[in-house]
Order: C-alpha cells, then structure tokens, then sequence
C-alpha cells in the first residue's frame, strides 16, 4: 500500500487516517484564540492543524460589482463582499510563525493552504512541512506547479473539479518529480449534506488516480467522516472551533473539541474494525466456541437404546458432536447408558447392535 512520510508520522500505508484540524477563520482575528485551538486540537488527539496563508488582496479586488458579492440567501456569507470576507477571515501572515511553533511544542502537524506564489515562498522560509490546495484553486496549475516545485506532500480537496481537471492537477505535480499526492473528495457546499458527500468517489479517486485519498468533510457531525474511513480514506479534514456559540466564517460547520476527540477516536476504531478478510474463530473468539449449540443426550438412556428426537436435542454449549450430525445419529443405539446432560460423543454408539 502506498505510503506518505510527513514529519513522524505516516500516511496510508495500513495507517490509521490522518486527523486535520482546520482553523480556517475560527480565530475571529485574535492570536491568543488561533493558540487555544492549536491547544485544543492537540488535546483532543488531532494529528494535524492547518491554516490558510492569504490576504485579501491576493484573493480578489476590492469590489461591489454584482459578481464580487455574495447573492445566495442561503450563503453562511450572504450580503458579503468576496473582498470583505476574506478580509475577516484571513489569517494575518505574522501569526503562522508562532501557530507553527506551538504545533511543534504540542507534537501537531502545523500547515497551511496558500492561494498564491507569494504565500508558498513565505511559507517555505517557514519550513512547513506539506501543501494543501483548496478546491477553489484546484484549476489553478501554475499554483500546483509552484507547490509541487517544493518536493513535498501536495494534498489537493477536489470539489467542484471534473476527472479531467484532476487530472491535469496530478499530471502537474507528477511532472516536477513529486509522487506525494492526497486527494481528497469534498463538496463544496457550506455546509454539506450527507446525501451530496458521495463518499464512494474515494475508492475511485485511489484506483483512476493511483494515490492516497480522503475526505475533506463540510458536513455537520462526524458521521460521513468515519464512514469514510471504511473506503480507504487515509486523511480526514475538519474545520475547527472552540465554540460554535462564539461565531466566525467557518463556525457553523466546524466541530467542538469534545466532536473532534469523538472523531479522533471512532476513525480509528473504524480503522482497525477494518482488519482483513476473516473465517473461522480469531483467537479472541476461540474462547466462546464452548457455547456454540452441540448434540446433548436430554434423558437418561439405556444400554442399546437408539438416538430419537427425545432423547437427543441441539442445545448450548457446545462440547458434543454437531448438530449437522442429528440426521445421520437418529436410530443408532448406544453401547452403554448414558445418563441426560451428556454431551453426544461417537463412542456412544454401539455399531455392532442393530
């Protein structure tokens, strides 16, 4: 099974998926917040914690025409200039140095998604370790050309793109000598439902793409995330907050620390659930072979006395000869008597007498 090195840890590779937390927008423009979801993430057994490196202007122009406004009524952002958005959410570029040394400290995983050239270089002065690519920007190659120039892991949410596009999007990274590839099935809907997740994309995405995949999940709950796990999701992503109640961009479809410690701990035992392809008893279950149903001798019979449907039944536990025996016993006499409560055994059975 392919496998990606990043940091100590390991993906794929018969590994237990890779937990990121999202911070995303969550800090609500405050550094000391931003630190206490890198805490908590890390509390709650997240494995990773990603930011996003860009400014508004770098996103798009400072703009109140029609196409640079948010219309849906439905929209989490609804009323909002692009502009104005990722002004408030945006996370400001001083703050990842020291986000990135308190994931160290904490043992996490600290990255980011950038959206432009200028945020990559920024981010490799910084050492980080991996790329993520929004969905948004999965069209943009000279963006995934820049990232995929850096040799490390490129893990790209493939919302909105078509086969074709994703395509060209590994095609690129793969052109510049970089086999580290996650793709990640995403909707892109804020939030998601569980019925447009089509989480049977991952299996798809390993086979037609030969990579790792995941999820990147925008639905409410952890339910998709760990049914994912079942179809070969080796990383999970989640927006993270530390109370829904305190507002932000992102926070009506992030989960609380005590959601994410739940998601932590159910992927992995949906992971090792998994195990392989099981016959027979596993040496846990060898235990209870004792109560599987068995023939017993249910009254007391005598010497030369034939086996009937009275005297013989299948009941628990299961230290005599298999039911599957019951037909071929009934009318065979027995050698000796045999007092009820016996367990059926074959040397019960006289042959000689007819």
């Amino acid at each position: 099974m392919k496998e990606i090195k990043l940091e100590k840890l390991k993906i794929g590779g018969g590994q237990p998926p890779l937990i990121i937390a999202e911070m995303s927008g969550n800090h609500n423009q405050s550094l000391e917040r931003a630190l206490e979801i890198v805490d908590a993430a890390a509390a709650a057994g997240a494995h990773a914690l990603k930011i996003q490196t860009y400014t508004a202007e770098t996103m798009t122009l400072d703009s109140e025409r029609p196409e640079f406004m948010i219309d849906d009524p439905k929209s989490l952002w609804h009323g909002f200039s692009l502009y104005k958005l990722y002004q408030q959410a945006a996370t400001p570029w001083d703050w990842h140095k020291p986000i990135f040394e308190r994931c160290r400290q904490l043992g996490l995983i600290g990255f980011s998604t950038p959206f432009d050239a200028t945020a990559v270089d920024y981010l490799e002065s910084l050492d980080t370790p991996c790329y993520k690519i929004a969905s948004f920007e999965n069209n943009d190659l000279p963006l995934i050309r820049r990232v995929a120039k850096t040799g490390k892991p490129v893990i790209i949410s493939t919302g909105l793109a078509t086969k074709e596009e994703l395509g060209e999007a590994v095609k690129e990274i793969l052109g510049q000598g970089n086999k580290n590839i996650v793709l990640l099935k995403c909707t892109s809907s804020y939030p998601a439902s569980p019925e447009n997740s089509n989480l049977l994309t991952i299996p798809d995405l390993i086979k037609n793409f030969g990579c790792l995949a995941g999820l990147s999940d925008h639905t409410l709950g952890i339910g998709a995330a760990v049914s994912s796990v079942a179809l070969g999701a080796s990383v999970i992503e989640k927006h993270f907050t530390l109370r829904r109640a305190d507002g932000g961009v992102d926070a009506a479809f992030s989960l609380e620390p005590a959601e994410l410690e739940l998601l932590v701990t159910e992927t992995k035992c949906a992971w090792q659930a998994l195990g392989g392809i099981q016959y027979g008893p596993t040496d846990q279950e060898k235990g209870s072979l004792r109560f599987r149903r068995s023939l017993y001798v249910v009254k007391d019979m005598s010497a030369g006395e034939a086996f009937n449907r009275e005297n013989i039944r299948s009941i628990r536990p299961g230290l005599g000869i298999s039911p599957k025996h019951y037909d071929e016993l009934l009318g065979k006499k027995v050698g000796r008597a045999i007092k009820k409560g016996t367990p059926v055994a074959w040397d019960m059975v006289n042959r000689y007498v007819k």
